[in-house]
C-alpha cells in the first residue's frame, strides 16, 4: 500500500485510550463527547443506514431493553452517516408501526466527522456506512471494549449486557471472568505472583481451585 493510500486511513482508537472528543447533533440535541454522560458508563454504536431492515431490529433491539443499560448506570449512544432529519424520521415510522421508541441520542454523522475518528469507515466493507461497531466506555471516558460487527450480520444484544456487566463486575471486585461468565456464576480470582502467595493459595480451601493458579469463588 502506497503512502498516500496510508494517509487516507484513520487510526482506530484501542482498548485503554482515552475515547476521542468529539461534538455532534443528535436526535436529542448536541452533544460534546467529554461532557456527555457523566459518572455513567456509554455504548456507543454505529449503524449502517437509516430505514433499513437489519438496522431497525437492532435499533428496537436497544430500545426495547433500555431499562437494563440503565440499571447498569449506561446511556445508549447510536451513530449513522445520516442527516437529523433522516433520523427523525426513521424513530417516528418505527414507533408508529411497531410502537417502540428509540429514546436514546442518535448521532447524526453525515459527515463522516466521528465514524472516521473512531474507525467505524472499514473501506473493504463500505466507504460510506459505517459498520455496526460497539464502543463501551466507562466513566472515565476510556475505552474499555470493542466490538466489530460487518454490514449483514446483526449484534447479539445478551453479549452486549453480559459483558458490560462483565467489565463493571470485574472492575468492582478485582476478578476475572472466565468462558461464557454471566451474573450469578464464579469468577477467577487473580493468579498468585509470589512463592508466599502461591503457598497461602495451595493452603486455601475457601475457593474453587483447579491448580494452585486458577481458582475460583463466588461474589
Amino acid at each position: 500500500m502506497e503512502n498516500s493510500e496510508l494517509g487516507n486511513v484513520n487510526p482506530m482508537p484501542r482498548i485503554g485510550d482515552q475515547a476521542p472528543d468529539f461534538k455532534a447533533k443528535t436526535t436529542k440535541g448536541e452533544i460534546q463527547m467529554s461532557d456527555f454522560a457523566k459518572d455513567k458508563w456509554i455504548v456507543m454504536f454505529s449503524h449502517p443506514a437509516d430505514f433499513t431492515p437489519v438496522c431497525t431490529t437492532e435499533m428496537s433491539g436497544f430500545a426495547i431493553r433500555k431499562q437494563e443499560f440503565d440499571a447498569l448506570n449506561t446511556e445508549l449512544l447510536g451513530l449513522s452517516i445520516d442527516s437529523i432529519h433522516s433520523h427523525l424520521g426513521w424513530v417516528n415510522n418505527v414507533r408508529e408501526n411497531t410502537g417502540v421508541y428509540f429514546d436514546f441520542p442518535i448521532i447524526a454523522d453525515i459527515d463522516m466527522k466521528v465514524s472516521k475518528l473512531y474507525g467505524m469507515l472499514q473501506p473493504n466493507e463500505s466507504e460510506t456506512a459505517a459498520v455496526r461497531a460497539v464502543f463501551f466506555i466507562d466513566p472515565k471516558k476510556k475505552i474499555r471494549l470493542i466490538m466489530y460487527y460487518p454490514l449483514n450480520v446483526g449484534r447479539n444484544m445478551d453479549e452486549i449486557l453480559r459483558a458490560l456487566e462483565a467489565l463493571q463486575v470485574s472492575d468492582e471486585h478485582g476478578v476475572a471472568m472466565p468462558l461464557d461468565w454471566k451474573k450469578g456464576d464464579k469468577v477467577i480470582i487473580p493468579p498468585p505472583k509470589t512463592l508466599d502467595e502461591m503457598n497461602a493459595r495451595i493452603a486455601d480451601n475457601t475457593c474453587e481451585k483447579v491448580d494452585w493458579y486458577i481458582a475460583k469463588k463466588s461474589l
